[in-house]
């Protein structure tokens, strides 16, 4: 009995010693893309937290079991005037590749991860754009979703949001600033209560979707559009780490940004190491005066959608 007890004992201990998940981190733009990884409070964060990922290569993060933070791209980075290294979207602010426990400057579009610290629990995954978008991400489950009933589902948001954005939304960079590199949320734009969810507004009752956020979610639709949108933006996995972790793509399928809405071609790097500061294109503008354009936009995708599905 004892020595069945010690095995029991045994076994049961090893199946709860953390082990590693892994995220394979995959560039599919045309341009250079610098990941950020930022782990939660009282999280271990991995060995690294920032490098640059050429165009098509991948590169394999581990992180412990139970790990639980987000991954976003950074766009356009190099020195700075100061000397520093910065990036034009998404940059961390840490001055240095590895973003050593900074998060994203917004815009940036986030892939958050909460992973189970348990065999047979479940993963917690979903894809942002509450802090805005700035490149196109997509987060899939290594393990197969017909293996787990409706969960390992993959999400993310595949489209170019850069060159549909609403012009008050733009965050243009580059030469004579004309390049769309990021698009900003509402929130951020105009910072009042009704954007942000905040102060009066600050539940789910008093907090409904407004025109912007719409306007992501008919590109987006698997994808957080603003604080408030859990029903159709929060994905379960279960066994993920057996089943290989998690692919995190930048523009998935490859790159379909025009090269007016290319954040690589904002900035040639062969001739520019001093990259010039985001410039907002909303600082005189009113919500209330754009709402029906955007209204009428989301009117012209949704017939478009209809008519390419008959």
């Amino acid at each position: 009995m004892r020595g069945g007890a010690l095995l029991s004992l045994l076994c049961l201990s090893f199946l709860q010693v953390a082990r590693p998940a892994t995220f394979t981190v995959t560039n599919g733009c045309s341009y250079t893309v610098w990941p950020g990884i930022l782990s939660n409070a009282g999280v271990p964060p991995p060995a690294t937290t920032g490098f640059a990922l050429s165009p098509g290569k991948s590169s394999a993060v581990a992180v412990a079991d139970g790990w639980s933070g987000r991954i976003w791209g950074r766009t356009l980075c190099g020195p700075s005037v100061a000397g520093a290294f910065a990036c034009v979207t998404g940059d961390c602010g840490s001055g240095t590749v590895e973003c050593s426990g900074r998060g994203a400057s917004p815009p940036a579009t986030l892939a958050e991860f909460t992973l189970a610290g348990a065999a047979g629990e479940n993963d917690f995954y979903d894809v942002s754009l509450v802090d805005g978008y700035n490149v196109p991400v997509l987060v899939a489950p290594a393990a197969a979703a017909a293996a787990n009933g409706s969960s390992c589902q993959p999400t993310g948001c595949p489209a170019d949001l850069n060159a549909s954005c609403p012009p008050e939304l733009h965050v243009v960079a580059g030469a004579g600033a004309m390049a769309t590199v990021a698009c900003r949320s509402a929130c951020e734009a105009f910072g009042t209560a009704e954007y942000c969810c905040s102060g009066a507004h600050g539940t789910p009752a008093t907090c409904p979707p407004t025109a912007y956020s719409r306007f992501f979610k008919a590109a987006c639709p698997l994808a957080y559009s603003y604080a408030y949108d859990d029903a159709t933006s929060t994905f379960t996995c279960a066994g993920a780490r057996d089943g290989g972790g998690y692919d995190v793509v930048f523009c998935p399928g490859g790159s379909s940004l025009n090269p007016g809405a290319n954040p690589g071609a904002a900035v040639p790097p062969s001739t520019s190491t001093a990259y010039p500061p985001m410039v907002f294109s909303s600082a005189d503008a009113d919500p209330a005066v754009t709402r029906c354009a955007i209204i009428l936009l989301l009117v012209a995708m949704t017939i478009c959608h209809a008519m390419s599905t008959q």
